[in-house]
């Protein structure tokens, strides 16, 4: 077999890698969001505005627990856990500088303190409502410790 059959056998090999792959991720998302409550939310470990840090990932309600989970990861297991009760909220702010390019467009960033080292979250008005919400809403006897 001559050697440009093997060259276009590898090429073929590595683009059908790359689709199986783009595929895993999107039915990946799918079937998170699927579960309900899921939602668009960027993490950072760092508690200042920089543009390094920022994962992109999908949010997913628990009944305790908020599970965070990358974009561009194929791991059925969330990346973060935020327990209800440990999640606290100090504040939100306009994305500032080149941080605007390292989120979603429209995204706000707000302040957190939780036991993951996780130090801001972003994510859209309605997504920042609906987590307050949830933060406000524990079962009777839990603490709840959120600010804004």
């Amino acid at each position: 077999m001559p050697l440009w059959w093997w060259l276009v056998d590898s090429l073929l090999f590595v683009v059908v890698l790359l689709v199986l792959l783009l595929v895993g991720l999107l039915v990946r998302g799918r079937v998170l969001a699927r579960s309900g409550g899921a939602f668009d939310m960027s993490v950072t470990r760092g508690s200042e505005a920089q543009v390094k840090g920022w994962m992109h990932g999908l949010a997913v309600y628990g009944d305790t627990e908020l599970r965070w989970f990358r974009t561009f990861s194929l791991s059925w297991r969330p990346r973060y856990r935020f327990t209800r009760g440990d999640v606290q909220i100090d504040g939100r702010r306009e994305p500032i500088g080149h941080e605007t390019h390292a989120i979603h467009p429209g995204h706000l960033i707000v302040g957190t303190d939780n036991a993951s080292g996780v130090r801001q979250f972003a994510m859209s008005p309605n997504a920042l409502t609906g987590l307050l919400s949830w933060l406000e809403s524990s079962p009777p006897g839990q603490r709840v410790n959120n600010v804004l």
